[in-house]
């Protein structure tokens, strides 16, 4: 199983090239939902394909079932009213238990009950999100996959996605809304071939990852803790993907980091910014040489040959 995360595809392009070395023939599914009613106008992104480009219109396919099936169009308003509520609650204690962290962090000890406090304070951070997860699963279950099963037009379009999977030799995931873009993975099934190649950049590569989180520490509202917002597709596993994280990321506050590494103990977060390659083949879980990491004490590591 051969994936290849890049880096963002806007000032630096190195997809034509990755493709190129991977030596394929054949068609190249493109999975761009992500841009949402900019997802026909790939032209750009097929001429960098060598003209081998196959869109697969999830995100078209979703107006249309939307605009065919009223039971599902009705769901889908539920879930989105519910999902919001669900998120509002999420940020109102995943804020709380961040800033308890911070609280803890910044008082003095003159014992070594100061690091144990910390840690049980970061647990706390993980078991929100552990919370919201769980919670979210039940929704999708009460929800969405219900009123999905059951329609016809989903299902055509399902059977029609697969086909077109089965037929490309590659699979090319661009960014965009990561949320559209989850959104429509998880609605028409998606599930690209083992042995199929994929190579993804920005919402792409969150995708494929097994938690998708969202950050952004210079946002316009100003700084707030990162969120876990869906599950991914779980090719890619023990990763953590962050595009943009020089632009993102406060990567010189090493208490945030830290925290940031800390909340995902069992993976790594792997740095994407601009001319990142990191190619992961079925040989083994670690990253390869180049990868940039945010370690446990909030520094940026560069993986190294053994």
């Amino acid at each position: 199983m051969t994936t290849i995360l890049l880096g963002p595809q806007r000032f630096t392009i190195t997809v034509d090239k990755t493709l190129r070395s991977l030596g394929l023939e054949g068609p190249i599914a493109v999975i761009n939902s992500g841009w949402e009613e900019r997802e026909g106008e790939d032209d750009e992104l097929g001429s960098y394909l060598q003209g081998r480009a196959v869109n697969l219109r999830l995100y078209h396919r979703l107006v249309d079932s939307l605009s065919k099936d009223r039971d599902f169009a009705r769901a889908a308003l539920r879930f989105r009213d519910r999902h919001d509520e669900l998120r509002a609650f999420y940020g109102i204690r995943l804020q709380g238990a961040v800033e308890t962290v911070g609280a803890v962090a910044h008082r003095t000890s003159v014992e070594s009950i100061g690091p144990v406090a910390q840690a049980a304070a970061i647990e706390t951070v993980r078991d929100v999100d552990r919370w919201y997860g769980g919670q979210l699963e039940q929704l999708y279950d009460e929800i969405a996959t219900e009123s999905a099963e059951h329609s016809e037009v989903i299902g055509w379009h399902r059977a029609e996605v697969a086909t077109s999977l089965d037929e490309c030799a590659a699979v090319v995931i661009p960014g965009g809304d990561v949320r559209s873009l989850m959104r429509t993975l998880r609605l028409f099934d998606v599930r690209i071939p083992a042995d199929t190649p994929v190579i993804a950049w920005s919402a792409g590569a969150m995708v494929l990852t097994e938690q998708v989180v969202l950050f952004h520490d210079f946002a316009s509202q100003g700084m707030s803790a990162s969120e876990v917002y869906d599950r991914g597709l779980g090719r890619v596993r023990g990763v953590v993907a962050l595009p943009h994280a020089r632009r993102r990321l406060h990567l010189s506050d090493t208490s945030r980091m830290s925290l940031l590494a800390r909340r995902f103990p069992d993976q790594r977060l792997l740095l994407l910014d601009d001319g990142a390659v990191v190619r992961l083949d079925d040989d083994g879980p670690d990253l390869p040489v180049g990868s940039r990491t945010i370690e446990a004490d909030g520094t940026v590591s560069v993986v190294e040959a053994a």
